[in-house]
């Protein structure tokens, strides 16, 4: 069976490691570039986690190379540096899996969460949010370029979408997320530092934190009707994993809120509506989303659980891969939990 070559721009941090051990099981993607912003040699040297498992070199990134190699470039790099290099590869040919957000927001969203002009507005009007129980299997199988949603809004948005068209949208949705620290990425700072977080527990960016734009956006379109959200972010004292509890008021009342979202979700084989509150653990490793909800006194409590490195990033980044090649979305998608 003939192999899709692909590369990963950003091999380095956690989203990129998560990819490599995603593609080196997968059966169609063979990974025919690893980049960085600099060479540095064997990726064992930067992942010591896949010592005698992957010998190839981590590169300085170079589009035309890329373009030579691969038909599908990942992007997991920060955002702005994404836009300039999507930018130079869709001109060559090369579909584009953008994880950074880049591409996730409208030109004045993007603008005002994230600061300075967009780079890249020609290709900003066509990319797609790759989330496909929002937009649709088929847009992201026509796609060139694919948005990668954010792990917070993954969680947040999954969560409140069946009960968009119950929901009295005149009061804002009340979101409530709490994310392992890997969320940070490798960078250093006082607040991911091991005594600030061991043993600890604390929001950060409360209300004003950049995701809200994106988690407001995407539950507007889906609403069809403007849709605000309260969102606060937390940090947990674990490596991996996210739990979003969401707060959405009733304009009407409805009989059992899981029944809800578990015919909304029926044809979803990677969003479990269980019967009690989700755990990470059970998610952790997986590109499964746990959902479970209940209500009262006209208030739907909804909760969402999912691995924020995988479904909130780099599993979700090769469905998305999986639909631009014209595979399966479930296909080399991880299923077995980090558990106990």
């Amino acid at each position: 069976m003939t192999k899709i070559p692909v590369a990963i721009v950003g091999a380095s941090g956690y989203t990129g490691l998560e990819l490599i051990k995603i593609l080196l099981n997968h059966p169609r993607f063979e990974i025919a570039f690893l980049g960085a912003s600099e060479a540095a040699g064997e990726i064992a040297k930067t992942h010591k986690s896949l010592n005698f498992v992957i010998k190839t070199e981590v590169e300085k990134t170079e589009i035309d190379e890329i373009a030579r190699r691969a038909e599908l470039a990942f992007l997991a790099v920060p955002h702005k540096q994404a836009a300039r290099i999507a930018k130079e590869l869709l001109a060559k040919g090369v579909k584009v899996v953008d994880l950074s957000a880049d591409y996730r927001l409208t030109r004045e969203n993007y603008e005002a969460a994230y600061g300075g002009e967009h780079e890249d507005l020609e290709n900003l009007a066509h990319a797609i949010y790759g989330m496909s129980e929002l937009v649709g299997v088929s847009a992201i199988q026509n796609a060139r370029l694919v948005a990668n949603p954010g792990c917070y809004p993954t969680a947040s948005i999954l969560a409140a979408l069946p009960f968009l068209p119950f929901a009295d949208l005149s009061q804002p949705i009340i979101i409530d997320a709490k994310s392992g620290v890997s969320g940070a990425g490798k960078s250093h700072s006082d607040r991911t530092h091991f005594v600030n977080v061991n043993e600890n527990f604390f929001a950060y960016s409360p209300i004003s934190h950049r995701h809200a734009p994106e988690i407001e956006e995407k539950l507007t379109i889906a609403a069809n009707r403007e849709t605000k959200a309260i969102f606060v972010p937390q940090l947990l004292p674990a490596t991996r994993g996210m739990i979003a509890s969401v707060y959405i008021r009733l304009a009407k009342q409805i009989a059992d809120p899981n029944t809800i979202a578990r015919e909304f979700y029926a044809a979803n084989q990677f969003v479990r509506v269980i019967n009690e509150p989700p755990q990470m653990k059970f998610v952790a490793g997986t590109h499964f989303a746990d959902i479970y909800a209940m209500q009262k006194d006209g208030t739907i409590f909804v909760q969402s659980a999912i691995d924020n490195l995988l479904r909130g990033a780099s599993s979700a980044a090769a469905a998305n891969a999986n639909l631009m090649c014209g595979l399966d979305l479930a296909r080399g998608l991880p299923t077995i939990a980090y558990a106990p």
